[in-house]
């Protein structure tokens, strides 16, 4: 029977002027491919994105406050932050910071003070990676929770809506709540000791708004309105200072409005104030607290040094604290 099988030719059979054109064929197709992997995973790297974490703790809710969000990108000197949790008593709380090296170094980061017969576990010397969970037993002390008051402000604004010499309520003042969480210790009935270990503003409060008349009409607008900042009332000690240093410094009763505002807005005005969950720390709910001993190394407890790094932050980051303040009001955070 005859075979009617098309003859195929193999690689062997060709000339040799068609094996060169079958290899050149073969090599320039390999290059192609390689090059689409390549570009492909040069696109891959070029574009990935990195998670994108919080500076500062602040909540989008205008009521809620220091919750910890995201705010900033953590880049540079700060992409090595780490994140070691705490449990005193079973209750936990971050601390963040740089270059951790042992226990000891995490609980002082945190600003956590051990009490003479605490327990704390590993040991301060051990040394802590983000997976370490330190754990403090402090015996015959225990967590209480109480709420706070926080003062509200009073906000002058000069409108030209009203006559001058007149004056109208436009919002009523409304304190505002802090929660604070302590490890209360107690002997024969009395406080032996009280350690904060955890604060937050749970309810901000709303400031009172007093319209003062700049007007030449003899009457008023049925709905006053006025577009400048307002002059707060510095209120204690810390709102005395703060008002006289900027206004030493070339700042304005407007800057002092900001300062009022996003300070009682994202720590009350606690300079020890503490969000378990983020880390946060003082005044400006610095994240975490650390950055602020660039401004001095009392940073943790001197409200004068942690107010000069945040006037500091919000001029390199915002351009000014008015910056910051427009800022926090669309965005509830800064």
């Amino acid at each position: 029977m005859a075979n009617h099988r098309k003859k195929v030719s193999t690689l062997r059979s060709l000339s040799k002027r068609q094996r060169i054109k079958v290899m050149a064929v073969i090599a320039a197709v390999g290059v192609l491919v390689g090059t689409g992997v390549v570009s492909r995973n040069y696109y891959a790297a070029e574009h990935h994105q990195s998670t994108v974490t919080a500076y500062s703790a602040t909540e989008t809710n205008a009521d809620e406050v220091s919750r910890g969000t995201t705010r900033s990108s953590l880049k540079g000197a700060d992409a090595d932050t780490s994140y070691i949790t705490v449990k005193i008593n079973g209750k936990s709380r971050v601390v963040l910071g740089k270059d951790f090296t042992n226990v000891k170094s995490v609980l002082e980061a945190g600003n956590i003070t051990l009490e003479p017969n605490d327990t704390v576990s590993p040991s301060l010397t051990t040394k802590v990676t983000e997976s370490t969970v330190i754990s403090i037993e402090r015996s015959g002390a225990d967590l209480e929770t109480s709420d706070d008051a926080i003062a509200f402000n009073v906000v002058r604004k000069e409108t030209a809506d009203l006559p001058k010499g007149t004056e109208k309520v436009e919002t009523e003042g409304k304190d505002g709540v802090m929660e604070t969480t302590s490890l209360v210790q107690r002997a024969g009935g009395k406080v032996v000791s009280s350690n904060v270990f955890a604060s937050y503003v749970k309810t901000a409060p709303v400031d009172k708004v007093i319209l003062v008349g700049t007007g030449t009409t003899k009457t008023a607008s049925s709905n006053p309105t006025s577009t400048d900042i307002g002059t707060t009332t510095p209120v204690g000690e810390m709102q005395q200072w703060a008002h006289d240093y900027l206004l030493a410094n070339g700042g304005s009763e407007a800057d002092f409005t900001a300062t009022v505002y996003i300070i009682t807005h994202e720590s009350g005005w606690r300079v020890n104030a503490t969000n378990a969950s983020s880390g946060a720390y003082g005044l400006p709910q610095a994240l975490p607290g650390g950055k602020m001993a660039s401004a001095g190394a009392d940073w943790a407890t001197n409200y004068q040094t942690q107010l000069r790094w945040f006037w500091g932050y919000c001029n390199s980051r915002y351009g000014s604290v008015q910056g910051a303040y427009s800022h926090w009001l669309s965005a509830h955070s800064y």
